[in-house]
Order: structure tokens, then C-alpha cells, then sequence
């Protein structure tokens, strides 16, 4: 029988290409329903995020081994291939058991007439060790750029992009190890609200965030279960920005808050808990009505009432002109900085979505602006560092609002939230914006930038 770990991972890799699911959505469910133990679950994690990671170098060796251009096989074998070599150049499985294994998938899966195809592609795969099929696939290509895409299985255009945002900071030479870290799974991190609970006594503290920690192993769920939502899992980048904007400048009793762009919910959670600490009063606006239902849930651990409103997020903020101290807009992006947690996203993603995108960036930015207070801040947040989602668009703003904006030093408000130094460049110019890295800081790629009404 196919192993159980091997059909999870088929059905959701399946699902990510045929019906646009999401992996890290999709995955825990289908684990649960086929009843894995311990060690199949993680064997099905494994296999499902490492083959869609490294989708693009495995099409490329797969297109060698069949002899045929990748498009002219099958998705659902094309998928079956996929998972076979992952094993194959990339696991300590043994290369009979992947060919075996992934064979008899095919024919259960899929059906009998193709199995003889797939035996061929996964034998040719497994006759020569992943170093020279790495030298083979990067001799076909035509350009560094590209030598890079099949190397490291990111789109070219993600890799231009990634090396002009080093190059601002003065590290383009640092291309690799991003790209390398992006293929790297990554750790669960946890997030325990502030002035509501302590990290378990087992768990080990994140290096920057003063209220992150790491589970000793095992699954998170009963830890968030047993502390009433309290604790929550949540990237450590995405911990600081929210941070920063509450910890920048002491707290006034009665201060209003905004999360403009809130779903799902878990930096609106982090606010709500350091808005009771402190006497605030927090808002917060979704306008998918499924995703602001999660920020309902989210919130619904602390004793703080919340507005959660539906609405553009425009319309929210031009309805509230004046009206807030401090605004957080996570604003929609490319999600370039997560990679390595939604693999399948490189592969979706069109530089085209970048110039969809900006517009909506700047117009919410612009609009929090006009609903701050003299004197209030808004955080502009990106989970990309693709430079024209980032200092394009506070760019933009700032020429647009003149002198009534000032910037405030993200960089020097990171340093004073997190528990030790975090190695960010020195600035180039006054915008004070910050950029944290998975190579370099370990958490997902986010931008910052703190803006003040003048």
C-alpha cells in the first residue's frame, strides 16, 4: 500500500495546483483526516512544502529525464513526478523505496496506463545523485539570473528583485544565503500576549521579540488550546512591527488605535493586549468578511472591546479623519518575505502583481494619514521587501503630504522593543524605514516605516 504520509502529500499538492488551495491551510486538515501519527504527519509536512518549494528545479530535471517539455505531461502525473524526485534529490529516502512508493501512486491515484512513464522518469531521476543533476539543469540555462532560478528555485524576476533590495541596504552579496533560507523550513514561533500570560516554562525566547518564544517540539494547538487563545503562533518579524508602532512613544491614557488592514487578526490581537495595558482604545477594519471574522476570533482573548468593521479600508480611514493617535496598515502585498512559510506563492506570484498592487498601497497609506491626529503615527508595514512596494510607496506619500509628514527611525525603535541588537544597516537616507530578513534575522521578510503627522 502507498504510504499514508506520501497520499497527504499528493492530494495537497494537488489541490495547490488544480484548485488554487493553500498549502498551510489545506495541510493540517488533511493530516487529521487520514488519522497520521507523529512521525507520518511530519513526513507529509516534509514532502508537501519541500516539492513545492523546489517545484521549479524538479520541473526542470523532470523535463530532462522524460525528454519532453513539462507541459506536455499530465498535471496530476506531473505532481506524482514532482513528489518522486523531491524524495529522490532531496531526503534521506532510499531511492528504490521513492521510485516504488511513488509508482504505486500513480497507479492507485491516477490510474494504471501511466505507470510505466513514471517508472522510466523516477528510474532515469535516481540513476545519477542530485549533484549532477544541479550541473546538468545549470547548464541549460541561458543567463546567471536563470543559473540562479533552477539552482535555488525561485522565478527570475523574484531574484532580480530580492538583489535590488540587498543592494539598497549595501549587501547584494548576501542574494544566496536569502535565497537559500527561503528553502529552509521554518520554525514555529509564539507569540504570548502581553500582560495576559507568560510563555510556558519549557519554551525558549525568541531572540528580538520581548514576547515571542519557541515550543520545546510537538504540536502547538494544546498550548494555544490551554491558554484560551493567549498565546498564539505567529512570526517573529510580524511581532516587532506591531510592537514598534505601540512601544515607539509612551502610551496616553484614552489614545485611539486603528489596524487598518487587520485580517487575520494576529497583530490586531498584539495591539489589543498592549491597548488594555495601557488604557487605549483599538479599532480595527477587514473588509473580506471571512477574514474579518478571524480578527473576531483573534481579539476575542482579550478583555478589550473591538470594533471590527467591513469596509475598504480607504472608505474606513477618509470616515475618521483626525481621529486616531497611532494606525498599523499591514497593507496587501506580494508577500514576497514568506516564502519559505507559503512555498507555493513564488510560483503564483507576476511581477505584474507588483504594479496591481502599489496603487492600493499608496491610497492606504495616504488615506490612515489623513485619519491620524496631529501628532499621531502610522505604521506602514509590508511583508515584502520588493522596493517598489516598500520605499516606492512612502516615497509617494511623503511627497504627497510635504512637510505635514515626518518620518520616525524604525530602525532605532526596533532597537529599543527587541531583547538584543538587531544587525540592520545604517541608513542610506533620513526615511528611518527598516527591512528585517529570513537570512539575516530569522523571521519573515517585513518592512517598516513609522510616519508622523505633523
Amino acid at each position: 500500500m502507498t504510504a499514508p504520509a506520501r497520499r497527504v502529500a499528493f492530494e495537497v499538492i494537488r489541490a495547490v495546483h488544480a484548485d488554487d488551495a493553500y498549502a498551510n491551510l489545506l495541510l493540517p486538515a488533511a493530516i487529521t483526516r487520514a488519522g497520521l501519527s507523529s512521525a507520518d504527519a511530519a513526513l507529509a509536512t516534509e514532502l508537501t512544502y519541500g516539492t513545492l518549494r523546489r517545484e521549479g528545479t524538479y520541473d526542470a530535471v523532470i523535463s530532462l529525464a522524460a525528454g519532453r517539455d513539462i507541459a506536455l505531461i499530465d498535471p496530476p502525473v506531473l505532481d506524482a513526478l514532482r513528489l518522486g524526485a523531491h524524495q529522490i534529490l532531496a531526503t534521506r529516502i532510499a531511492s528504490h523505496a521513492a521510485v516504488h512508493d511513488t509508482v504505486d501512486l500513480v497507479r492507485r491515484e491516477i490510474g494504471p496506463a501511466v505507470t510505466g512513464f513514471a517508472n522510466a522518469v523516477l528510474r532515469r531521476i535516481s540513476r545519477d545523485n542530485p549533484g549532477d543533476w544541479f550541473s546538468r539543469i545549470a547548464d541549460e540555462a541561458r543567463s546567471d539570473d536563470e543559473r540562479l532560478a533552477l539552482r535555488f528555485s525561485h522565478p527570475v524576476w523574484v531574484i532580480r528583485a530580492f538583489r535590488r533590495a540587498l543592494a539598497a541596504e549595501g549587501r547584494a552579496d548576501e542574494l544566496e544565503a536569502l535565497l537559500t533560507a527561503d528553502n529552509a523550513a521554518p520554525g514555529v514561533t509564539m507569540a504570548a500576549l502581553p500582560g495576559l500570560v507568560d510563555p510556558d516554562a519549557d519554551s525558549a525566547c525568541t531572540p528580538y521579540s520581548p514576547v515571542g518564544f519557541r515550543l520545546a517540539g510537538g504540536d502547538p494547538e494544546p498550548v494555544i488550546t490551554a491558554a484560551g487563545g493567549r498565546v498564539r503562533v505567529q512570526d517573529e518579524g510580524s511581532q516587532l512591527v506591531a510592537l514598534a508602532l505601540s512601544r515607539h512613544a509612551p502610551v496616553r491614557a484614552g489614545e485611539r488605535w486603528l489596524d487598518l488592514c487587520a485580517g487575520p487578526g494576529g497583530k490586531t490581537a498584539l495591539l489589543a493586549a498592549e491597548a488594555l495595558a495601557h488604557g487605549a482604545v483599538l479599532d480595527a477594519n477587514e473588509p473580506v468578511p471571512a477574514r474579518a471574522g478571524l480578527v473576531r476570533r483573534s481579539v476575542a482573548a482579550v478583555p478589550l472591546p473591538v470594533d471590527v468593521s467591513e469596509l475598504d479600508g480607504r472608505e474606513r480611514a477618509a470616515s475618521a479623519a483626525g481621529a486616531y493617535d497611532r494606525i498599523l496598515v499591514d497593507a496587501p502585498c506580494t508577500g514576497l518575505g514568506a516564502l519559505r512559510r507559503r512555498p507555493e506563492a513564488r510560483w503564483r506570484k507576476q511581477s505584474s502583481d507588483v504594479a496591481d498592487l502599489t496603487p492600493l498601497q499608496r491610497e492606504l497609506l495616504s488615506s490612515a494619514v489623513g485619519a491620524l491626529t496631529p501628532g499621531g503615527v502610522v505604521a506602514y508595514v509590508t511583508c515584502s521587501p520588493h522596493l517598489a512596494e516598500t520605499q516606492g510607496v512612502v516615497a509617494d506619500v511623503r511627497r504627497e503630504w510635504g512637510d505635514a509628514l515626518e518620518p520616525v527611525d524604525a530602525r532605532e525603535v526596533l532597537q529599543r522593543v527587541a531583547r538584543r541588537p538587531l544587525d540592520l544597516p545604517e541608513p542610506a537616507s533620513d526615511d528611518g524605514h527598516a527591512q528585517l530578513w529570513p537570512h539575516r534575522h530569522g523571521t519573515d521578510g517585513m518592512f517598516l516605516a513609522l510616519l508622523r503627522r505633523r
